[in-house]
């Protein structure tokens, strides 16, 4: 039996109009990460990160704590425009309160899974898929004993978590409200199947270090 750890990268820039950045916070959580792995003695045998620099600052932060190999890059595993769908992309547009800014995109994430907006020309249905074909190639490579590390955003985990629990994206918006930074969803892979094992751990985190934006 192989496994995937899809994680989530570290707290991002809120503040800056620079979002695809991690913050102070953001490095620590994915050196957390990768000293957790470290104490546990886990090391994967394939990495992959979206092409966004909040991915591959998340992915170095914690390889770099086990001395680990380099990743691959698959922008199939990189969100979806969440700024875009609100209209929000520099920080003077954003609320200075995250759960005000997660309502309004709570609503706006409605309107997008209906088909009724695009999140920076790209439809959900577009999304969904390019997230499922990344996942299909991240399951091919977890094979028996193999470990496969995928350092992407809420949203893929969100999807794939859905489309696992349910075979549909009716878990999308509850799932993808939840995600916490640098958190690890864990997908089993074996001979019956693909599964979902575990969702949004992150007791490798302090708990006055949880955030989820």
């Amino acid at each position: 039996m192989g496994a995937i750890s899809l994680i989530r990268h570290g707290q991002a820039s809120w503040d800056s109009d620079d979002y695809d950045q991690l913050s102070d916070l953001g490095q620590r959580q994915a050196g957390w990460l990768g000293l957790a792995w470290e104490a546990g003695g886990l090391r994967p045998t394939w990495s992959v990160a979206g092409s966004l620099k909040r991915h591959a600052q998340t992915a170095v932060g914690a390889i770099d704590a086990i001395d680990g190999d380099l990743y691959d890059v698959d922008p199939g595993w990189n969100e979806y425009d969440h700024l875009a769908l609100v209209n929000m992309s520099a920080a003077t547009e954003r609320p200075a309160d995250p759960k005000e800014f997660q309502a309004l995109l709570d609503g706006a994430l409605e309107r997008w899974v209906a088909g009724e907006v695009s999140a920076g020309g790209e439809s959900f249905v577009q999304f969904s898929a390019r997230v499922l074909a990344s996942l299909e190639t991240a399951v091919a490579r977890a094979g028996s004993g193999q470990h496969v590390a995928v350092f992407t955003s809420g949203g893929p985990i969100a999807a794939a978590a859905s489309h696992l629990l349910a075979g549909d994206a009716s878990l999308f918006i509850t799932l993808n409200r939840i995600v916490v930074n640098a958190s690890i969803t864990t997908v089993m892979v074996g001979r019956s199947g693909t599964r979902l094992l575990t969702f949004n751990e992150h007791g490798h985190i302090p708990r006055d270090a949880v955030t989820f934006r």
